[in-house]
Order: C-alpha cells, then sequence, then structure tokens
C-alpha cells in the first residue's frame, strides 16, 4: 500500500443527479440541521442538486457546514452554448465544486478525457473545486483492464495545474453505479492505491493529499466497510443522498 496521507478530511458528497424539486430542499436542510451533532470528525458534506436548485441550496446551507456542488460546467466562461451552464455561472449561483466526466456524462454525451480535463480546468478557473469522476465499464473490468482504465483516464482528465485544494478524484466503477454491485473491498483498495501513486505520479507528492471518493452503489449498510478502506477518502453518493435519513447514515460512517 502507498504510504498514508497526512490526516485529509474526508466528503461525502451527494450527486441528485436529474433528480429534485423545490420540496426537495427539505431533505437537504434536514442534512444541515443535523451536521453540528456529528461531532469534530465529521467529514465535509456537500449536495451536488440538478442547476435548478444550485441557487435555493446555496440559500438554505448558507452559513451552515453543508457545501453545494454543481453537475456539469462548459469549458467556456460563456458564450452560444444553448442550456450549457459556465464554471462562473456555477459558482455565481453559490456552489463550491463541480462534477466533472461522470460516466454519465461520458456515456451519454459522448464527453472524452480531452474535454474532461477542459472542464476541471474551466472550474479551476473560476476558482472551483473539480470533482473529476473516473471508472471502468463491466467490459473493461471483465477484460482485466481496470487499473489500465483508470490510470488513462487519470492522466488525461486532469489538469496539470491540480492541486490537492481545488482537486477531487472520484472513483466510480460504472457497473455498479445503481445497480446494488459493488466491488469487493480488496480490489476497491486497490484501484485507489493505484490512483494514489498515479496522482503523486502527475503532481508531485503534494498530491497524497488529494481526496479520492468511492461511488458506486454506496449505502449505509456498505459505507463503514468501503469508507475504512486505505486511501479512501470520502464516497460519491447517488440514490442514496436524495434520503435524509440514508445520507445522514453514510455521512456518520465517514465521522
Amino acid at each position: 500500500m502507498t504510504d498514508a496521507p497526512s490526516r485529509v478530511r474526508s466528503l461525502v458528497a451527494g450527486n441528485w443527479k436529474m433528480n429534485g424539486l423545490e420540496a426537495s430542499l427539505n431533505a437537504a436542510a434536514a442534512v444541515r440541521d443535523a451536521l453540528p451533532g456529528l461531532g469534530a470528525n465529521a467529514p465535509g458534506v456537500m449536495i451536488c442538486p440538478p442547476a435548478t436548485l444550485l441557487t435555493a441550496l446555496a440559500a438554505v446551507a448558507a452559513g451552515s457546514a453543508l457545501t453545494v456542488g454543481a453537475q456539469d460546467c462548459h469549458p467556456a466562461p460563456s458564450g452560444a452554448h444553448t442550456g450549457d451552464i459556465s464554471a462562473e455561472m456555477v459558482k455565481d449561483a453559490g456552489a463550491s465544486a463541480v462534477i466533472v466526466g461522470h460516466s454519465e456524462r461520458r456515456a451519454d454525451h459522448g464527453e472524452l478525457d480531452r474535454i474532461v480535463r477542459e472542464k476541471a480546468a474551466a472550474a479551476h478557473r473560476a476558482g472551483l473545486t473539480a470533482i473529476v469522476c473516473i471508472g471502468e465499464t463491466k467490459g473493461e473490468r471483465l477484460a482485466g483492464l481496470t487499473l489500465d482504465v483508470v490510470r488513462r483516464q487519470l492522466r488525461a482528465s486532469i489538469p496539470s495545474a491540480s492541486t490537492a485544494a481545488n482537486l477531487v478524484v472520484a472513483y466510480e466503477p460504472v457497473w455498479a453505479i445503481g445497480t446494488g454491485l459493488t466491488p469487493k473491498p480488496a480490489d476497491v483498495a486497490e484501484v485507489h492505491e493505484t490512483i494514489r501513486k498515479s496522482l503523486i505520479g502527475h503532481l508531485g507528492e503534494a498530491a497524497r493529499g488529494v481526496r479520492i471518493l468511492y461511488g458506486g452503489s454506496v449505502k449505509p449498510d456498505n459505507a463503514r466497510e468501503l469508507l475504512a478502506l486505505p486511501d479512501v477518502n470520502g464516497a460519491l453518493v447517488g440514490g442514496a443522498s436524495l434520503k435524509a435519513d440514508d445520507f445522514l447514515a453514510i455521512i456518520a460512517a465517514a465521522a
């Protein structure tokens, strides 16, 4: 295993995907209100709602430990890009981070590593943390290509100017997202170790402070085991983040 990094505060981020209306802010408020009771070892907590709720959620989270992220951004700061939002707009809406390169964006919108890198650079330009997602498909895993895939995606998707302050990496095996399936803990640990080594090779020793999240059917009943693994510095949570009780249980497991 790699040497353990100096104490890195873990992060549990909820990705609401294309879910959530104004009434969903009640769940976010419940999470916000529960955070002070989790103690000094509580992880950082973030919710990434659809763009329609960014400003409203930022108002809910104001003055609390809850932070707000977006689910995507365009590489350009402005322009003729109907339907897109820029990193600057995300920042202006009250977010502090943005997810880029999620497998659903890569698959549904044909986003290549180059585009993901451009979006991550845009996030940095706007003063946001880029949460860069990487992960293999089922076919790639069955072919024994998992480690090759994550190394390639990492190398090609992360701007060279990334730092521990503006970069989070999320490993999400594509075949595990929303399926209820998760890799064996030893497999997760192997991939996260590979990611850490690749980050250090790409960014230098400071990369020991970059948080590496695990995502892919993270639930209250498996969170503690997954979050205790070496180089797992938190979780990117999908469906379970829509329910305050489930999300809080995962947050508590990271404390």
